[in-house]
């Protein structure tokens, strides 16, 4: 009942992402389109412009969602987020690499993209995994997302203005130029998210502490390598295809816990909703509030989750005090 009201939502959100926007459409001209007697125009706008951004950014907003869900369980920290992993960073300093001193096709962008996510991932986990601790794993993130991002600080002193602000607008996140090719990339997201939630019931023995999942027969190094891995997949293909979206792996998965509680078997897939409804609310706003120029939907969402999280912060401290 609880997933089945966020499916709902869902699809609410993708008939007003449908119909908002510069160009004029309503219920008329869908249902013109369903007949088949809709202009060449319009149908393009709907069909090969609006309708591949809204499934990519629901994708992309369900797989770093639910990866934020899994990463803050795997950490038993609320705090948590899939860039602790490294993904986010990496990808963005590979990204800045390819533009400074490579083209700059958007294929070959995505692709450094990709590789550099994977390859800061694959550091924080053999850095991370020579200790037992979660502790050292979370150092391993930090340490690498300095190292990366002070990359990405060097590479944007040398470049010259237009490669600055290219690597600028792809780290505030855009689904400008979205197509059904990028959707079809996309369509790993599904089946790592799908994985993920897999992995639910371990990760709700794993928050009873580390001696414990041992002795219910999880081990908490192959779950923190299966987790880590799947969700670095995830953000990493959707980092690649739409830059660096901010704040949606950190505060989706606080909301949805506050909503139906702290059971992993519904808060991932839950996330993974909420995540898609929040991402294609935010490009809906982005595409619409300065049409028909766009803002990158990368600040949207940190305009709506930096207050957000400061309220949740706020929250959290009161419960303690009265505790």
């Amino acid at each position: 009942m609880k997933t089945l009201f966020l499916l709902f939502a869902l699809v609410i959100s993708m008939c007003v992402a449908l119909l908002a926007g510069s160009a004029p459409v309503g219920f008329q001209e869908l249902s013109r389109l369903l007949a088949g007697t809709l202009d060449d125009g319009l149908s393009t706008i709907i069909l090969e412009i609006r309708l591949p951004r809204i499934v990519l950014a629901v994708i992309v907003g369900a797989g770093i969602a639910s990866s934020g869900a899994a990463i803050q369980g795997l950490f038993r920290n609320p705090l948590a987020d899939p860039a602790l992993i490294g993904v986010s960073a990496g990808a963005a300093l590979f990204a800045s690499i390819y533009v400074v001193f490579g083209a700059s096709t958007p294929v070959g962008l995505a692709f450094s993209a990709f590789v550099g996510g994977l390859s800061a991932t694959w550091l924080v986990l053999y850095v991370g995994g020579r200790g037992a601790s979660i502790s050292t794993m979370l150092l391993a993130g930090i340490a690498i997302n300095a190292i990366a991002l002070s990359g990405v600080g060097l590479l944007s002193y040398l470049s010259t203005d237009a490669q600055l602000r290219t690597i600028s607008f792809w780290a505030l996140g855009s689904l400008n130029g979205a197509d059904w090719t990028q959707v079809l990339i996309s369509l790993v997201i599904p089946v790592s998210t799908i994985l993920l939630l897999t992995q639910s019931q371990p990760l709700n023995v794993v928050t009873l502490g580390d001696e414990e999942a041992e002795h219910l027969g999880v081990s908490h190094q192959r779950l923190r390598r299966r987790i880590i891995l799947l969700a670095a997949m995830s953000v990493g293909v959707g980092v690649a295809l739409t830059g660096v979206i901010a704040f949606l792996g950190l505060v989706v998965p606080h909301l949805v816990r506050m909503m139906f509680g702290s059971n992993h078997q519904i808060v991932i897939p839950g996330s993974a909703l909420l995540g898609g409804i929040l991402l294609l609310f935010a490009d809906t706003c982005a595409r619409s509030i300065l049409a028909p120029a766009e803002l990158p939907v990368g600040i949207i969402t940190a305009l709506v989750g930096g207050p957000f999280f400061v309220y949740l912060l706020m929250r959290e401290q009161k419960n303690r005090v009265l505790v």
